[in-house]
């Protein structure tokens, strides 16, 4: 991934607009060290530099500060009780958006060109010099990516097959056309993990994503607040297959929508899409919570962590403290990701 300096005008296109105000509001007009576009954004289109009501980059990711919330927790809308699992964060950055078919798209062609995964890449390497994020079963530190990884990646001639998952509900087409700007599915964790790896970034934690779902110490019932996502309908929640509004059952990939529709659902930093659209694939495998710094759970329990409900979700999986797991390998097309990045 090339690095590069650019002028205001091309780091402003694609940093949050708070960041980009504050800035303005300095009087910076000059030329500013500027983190690299993510490849996935390099390529101007739907889907990769055209997302959300206002049309930003697609690789837009806020930074989050850090902080401490518990893991565990009920909040009925009114309260906040079971208060337990503390779990403390350094700050760290998540895009704002999932991954679209746009942007997996130029993954694709990285992967058709030779692109791999180096060992050992993919983790938070901002933390603790380099190790990355701690075992929270106290076995040592993030490994990265591996050679067992590797022997799940798919086969570069085997993408259009397995992207191929669902005839009705897949987002991908072997061809560019109207669903860039949706949300990729049909994508295994070892996609998802690849991917983030390639576009800059990491999968984030289980602790990192429910950090910002929960909106950190607020505790939130649902990204946004307590409003039920089912009575207010796709403005917060893609869910219950509510969309298009009107919609009565799922039928196919029109219940799916764009990513950033459900305006009004932006957690407490911005990220869009944190309940509904597609479940998000995180890095932990499923266990139970302990109290925890900086921690990943790395014992294998046979089922990677998923989180956030899906478009045909109906309430089950929106709160931000749900919770479910499945097998890495599994690719159903209500599975979706999302990168997180150093701050």
């Amino acid at each position: 991934m090339a690095t590069f300096r650019a002028t205001f005008r091309e780091w402003a296109r694609w940093i949050s607009p708070a960041v980009t105000l504050a800035l303005v509001g300095c009087g910076g007009g000059g030329t500013l060290p500027a983190r690299p576009v993510p490849p996935s954004c390099q390529v101007a289109g739907a889907g990769t530099t055209r997302c959300g009501a206002s049309g930003q980059s697609c690789c837009v990711s806020p930074s989050l500060p850090a902080g401490t919330y518990d893991r565990t927790y009920t909040n009925d809308g009114t309260a906040v009780t079971g208060r337990a699992d503390p779990a403390q964060l350094s700050a760290f950055r998540l895009d704002t958006y999932l991954v679209t078919v746009g942007r997996f798209r130029q993954f694709v062609a990285a992967r058709a060109a030779g692109w791999n995964p180096l060992a050992g890449s993919g983790k938070h390497t901002h933390l603790n010099g380099g190790r990355g994020l701690v075992d929270s079963d106290g076995s040592g530190y993030e490994p990265g990516w591996g050679p067992i990884d590797d022997g799940f990646l798919p086969a570069l001639t085997d993408w259009t097959k397995l992207l191929d998952c669902e005839a009705h509900f897949q987002t991908w087409t072997d061809d560019p056309g109207p669903n860039e700007a949706l949300p990729m599915s049909c994508i295994s964790w070892y996609d998802a993990y690849a991917f983030c790896i390639w576009d800059g970034g990491f999968l984030p934690s289980e602790a990192e994503w429910e950090y910002a779902a929960a909106g950190g110490d607020e505790q939130r019932a649902y990204p946004w607040g307590s409003t039920d996502p089912i009575a207010g309908g796709p403005d917060y929640a893609i869910a219950g297959c509510d969309y298009p509004p009107g919609s009565t059952s799922c039928t196919g990939v029109v219940n799916v929508a764009p990513v950033g529709t459900a305006v009004r659902g932006a957690g407490r930093w911005g990220q869009l899409d944190l309940a509904g659209s597609l479940s998000e694939w995180t890095l932990d495998w499923l266990a139970p919570y302990k109290p925890c710094t900086d921690c990943v759970f790395l014992t294998d329990y046979s089922y990677r962590v998923v989180r956030g409900g899906s478009f045909g979700t109906d309430t089950q999986n929106l709160p931000a403290n749900a919770r479910i797991g499945d097998t890495p390998q599994s690719r159903p097309a209500f599975y979706g990701a999302r990168c997180a990045r150093s701050p």
